[in-house]
Formats: C-alpha cells, sequence, structure tokens
C-alpha cells in the first residue's frame, strides 16, 4: 500500500494545513475550524490564485509554508527555509518541483490578506471557546484576560513611518517598535483578538487598544486586567455590554473604608462617580456612561515568603458575594498571571518578539499568521486534554509545538490510515509531557550568564562603516 498521494489536487486543499496541526474530522473541536470555512475565508476576500497546472504556490500551499516559517526557529524560519519544505512537499506528492529561490514564494505570500489571517485566528478561537466543557470554565463562565505587549521589526524607512523608534533614540540607532493588545482566554490560552498601534502618541496606548477590542467581547464575558486597566470608563463601558470586569485597584485610587459596605472580611461595596469627560471622548457616548456605580472591593492578603507584594486590591463588578465568594474572585485574579505566559508563548517560544518583514502590511500579516498557527498549536492541546485528567494548561506549549513541527513534512503527503494513525497517536503523546505547577515560585529578577563585551552601536550603521573604512586607509 502506498502511504503518499500522488494526486496534484491535493495540494489545492487547506486540509494540507489542517492534518499538518494535528487536525481531522470527527475530533471534538473538529467543527471549530473545519476546511470549508477556510476556503470561504479565502473565497470572501476573492483569494483564488496559482491554480494552473504548472503553478506551485496555491492558497493552501502558501499558507501550509507560511505558518510552517513560524513553527520554526532561527535560519529555518526563512523564507528560503519554506521554500525548501515546498521543495520537498511537492517531490513527495508526485509532482514538479519548484524553483530554489523564493522569490514566487514571496509574491504569493503578499496575497495572504490580513483580513483572511486575522479572520481564520478568530474563528478558530471563538469555536473552541463555544465548545470547550464546563470543567474548564470559572464558575462556569467565559474568561478573557486582557494584556499588552511590544515587538520590533527591521529597520526600515516604511516600518519607521508607520511604527516608530523610541523617540529617546537617535535615528538609526533603533528599531521601529509596535504596540499590541490581545485578549487571551483562560479556559482554552487562544487569542481571541488583537489590536495594534504605535509605541508611542495620541491614542496609542494599551487602554485606547483595548476600547477597540470591547465591543467584539461577547456579552456575559468577565474581562481580566492588571491595574493599568482599572478605569471609571473601561469599567463602565464593559457593564454597557453586560460584561464583567476583575481588575486590580490602580496605585492612584485610594482606598477609604469609611465610604464603603462592609460584605464580609476583606469584602466590601463601594460606589464610584463619574469623572470629567476625557479626551477622546465624545459627548454623546459620555452622557450614555452612568453617573456612579456599585463595585465590590475586595483585599487579596499575600502571605507567601519572598512576594514583592503582601497585599492588594481587586475591584469587580461581581457584586453579588454569594454567588462569587472572595475566595474564587482572589483566586481569579492570581489567574491572571497565565496571560503573561500566555504572551511569553507567543514572543520568545515563537519568536513573535523580533518580526522580520520590512514592510508595514506585512508585518501586520507576519502577526496574524504567528497568531494563527499559536491558536492551532492551542487547538491540538485542546483535542489533547479533552479525554484526559488534565486541564489544557497543564499540557506543554512548547511540546505541541516540536511536535507539529516534526510532523510538518510527513503529515501532508501521508494516506489516510497513516494520517489517522499519525494523528491520534501524535495527539496523545501531548499528555505525557505535563507542565509543572509552581504557583509560589520565587526567583531573584537576574541571570547567571553574561552577554558577550560587544559595544553598543552609538551611530548609524553607515557612518559607523564609514569611520572603519576612513581609519583603515591612514
Amino acid at each position: 500500500m502506498s502511504l503518499y498521494h500522488k494526486l496534484p489536487i491535493v495540494s489545492r486543499r487547506f486540509r494540507l494545513v489542517l492534518a499538518s496541526f494535528l487536525q481531522k474530522d470527527g475530533l471534538h473541536f473538529a467543527e471549530a475550524l473545519p476546511e470549508a470555512r477556510i476556503k470561504a475565508a479565502f473565497d470572501a476576500e476573492e483569494l483564488d490564485f496559482a491554480q494552473g497546472d504548472d503553478e506551485f504556490y496555491t492558497p493552501s500551499v502558501t499558507l501550509w509554508a507560511s505558518l510552517s516559517q513560524v513553527v520554526h526557529k532561527d535560519e529555518q524560519r526563512s523564507c528560503l527555509a519554506a521554500v525548501a519544505r515546498v521543495f520537498v512537499l511537492l517531490v513527495a506528492l508526485g509532482r514538479k518541483p519548484c524553483a530554489k529561490n523564493s522569490g514566487a514564494y514571496c509574491r504569493a505570500r503578499a496575497k495572504l490578506s490580513e483580513v483572511v489571517l486575522r479572520r481564520l485566528t478568530t474563528e478558530v478561537a471563538q469555536g473552541c471557546e463555544t465548545a470547550v466543557p464546563d470543567r474548564w470554565l470559572w464558575l462556569s463562565r467565559h474568561v478573557l484576560a486582557v494584556d499588552g505587549a511590544t515587538a520590533t521589526m527591521p529597520d526600515t524607512k516604511p516600518n519607521q513611518d508607520e511604527y516608530p523608534q523610541n523617540v529617546a533614540q537617535k535615528p538609526g540607532l533603533g528599531f521601529p517598535i509596535v504596540r499590541l493588545v490581545v485578549l487571551l482566554s483562560l479556559a482554552t490560552a487562544m487569542v481571541q483578538d488583537m489590536a495594534v498601534g504605535k509605541y508611542a502618541g495620541k491614542e496609542t496606548g494599551e487602554t485606547a487598544l483595548f476600547r477597540q477590542l470591547l465591543g467584539g467581547v461577547d456579552p456575559q464575558t468577565i474581562l481580566l486586567a492588571d491595574r493599568y486597566y482599572c478605569s471609571y470608563f473601561l469599567i463602565a463601558m464593559a457593564l454597557l455590554g453586560q460584561r464583567d470586569f476583575v481588575v486590580r485597584l490602580h496605585q492612584r485610587r485610594k482606598v477609604d473604608l469609611s465610604k464603603t459596605q462592609r460584605l464580609g472580611p476583606d469584602d466590601h461595596l463601594v460606589v464610584w462617580t463619574r469623572p470629567p469627560m476625557p479626551e477622546w471622548m465624545d459627548l454623546a457616548s459620555y452622557e450614555q456612561i452612568p453617573e456612579s456605580m456599585s463595585l465590590r472591593l475586595i483585599q487579596v492578603r499575600v502571605q507567601e515568603p519572598g512576594f514583592r507584594v503582601e497585599s492588594l486590591w481587586v475591584v469587580t463588578t461581581l457584586t453579588d458575594a454569594r454567588k462569587y465568594p472572595r475566595e474564587e474572585i482572589a483566586d481569579l485574579y492570581r489567574q491572571r498571571w497565565q496571560a503573561e505566559l500566555d504572551i511569553r508563548a507567543i514572543k520568545k517560544t515563537m519568536g513573535m518578539d523580533v518580526l522580520r518583514c520590512k514592510s508595514p502590511a506585512m508585518v501586520r500579516q507576519e502577526m496574524w499568521t504567528c497568531l494563527l498557527a499559536y491558536n492551532l498549536i492551542r487547538k491540538a492541546l485542546l483535542e489533547a486534554a479533552y479525554d484526559s485528567d488534565h486541564s489544557p494548561r497543564e499540557l506543554s506549549f512548547t511540546t505541541a509545538m516540536q511536535t507539529i513541527a516534526a510532523s510538518l513534512g510527513t503529515l501532508p503527503v501521508a494516506n489516510e490510515e497513516l494520517m489517522e494513525r499519525l494523528i491520534t497517536a501524535q495527539i496523545a503523546s501531548l499528555t505525557e509531557q505535563i507542565v509543572g505547577n509552581r504557583p509560589n515560585r520565587v526567583e531573584p529578577r537576574a541571570v547567571k550568564r553574561r552577554w558577550k563585551p560587544i559595544a553598543l552601536l552609538t551611530k548609524p550603521r553607515e557612518e559607523a562603516r564609514a569611520d572603519l573604512l576612513r581609519n583603515a586607509s591612514r
């Protein structure tokens, strides 16, 4: 029995992408992003290119190659490495191999619009969020953690024009910086949506970007955030959309217990009044904001030795103390740290902290490709956790990424029987690597390994190169 498909049409199907990320019919979350929905997203943007028998980079092959770049590291992340993988894929499918240069692939990759990639990323996240079992939820409620981060990109003029570098750095010595704010599911760890903007400037901060995402959050969702998002207007806007908020009290807002109603030990009901209208808000929107809000104020005492914080205050719209006990809310806020770990997986494990593309449009496309791959890897972890005694967050994301990278060239060319066995075996293997449960770990903020003593660049590279040549000619 042959282990490989021999029909060239296989490379035109988006099943190529799903199989590579351990997806097949019959799995618990298979309907979160079926092949038909991927095709529908491409059809909606009229992305139907390279369909001739002598053309290699069809939408499915191009998407597969682009996703393969973000699940690899270093030199395996390059466009030439992606072309090499396509070369092997075509030969395995019995087709004429493509040229080893990256020109045709880069032109095809540029046609993968940001709109399509964003739609696929959010659809797979929302589909999985809808299908999660109740045991993965917090008191049967869906929770989204919001947090921000930054990433750098190549120092090209188009990138600098749209995402300028830090103003404290001299021209030619820094890199363009993009600010991003993401919504992360506490149950699935998937990115539900993302907003991007400049690192500095008017209406480019995390709260401004978060307001762009707030309208897309489903009613009855709980939003979980750190104290940077503790804003009267953000909390009020969430309530207007029937969403709840759990956030750490901002350091500038003082606690006066004499003006609160006591609900229990370290548990109080407080009334906040509406501040003056901010510059970013119009009068019509301001008038919709309630003049006062009743919120719950909970003090969380931290008794772990070595922790920097001894106590903190948490503000929430969950005012029903019987339905939402103080201890449960305190534990929920502690889980906000999961968002930091998820962002670390995206930036460090997947390498999205340093982007590679030289134009803003391709930079955004690169970010959404990375997030799509991240969500598909998380989807494989959901499948592994569903029939086990573990939650998805107990399974190793790094192991899943390595498993998918190892199968990337094998699964797309396997026959039905072999593909079924490989996907089943690989998903089952993901439960063998359990992440250590270390909630009270204390570590110093210091590193042991020193960087090499290389001087920092203090002038533009062209000037520094000219100085070297000038000194060498003397």
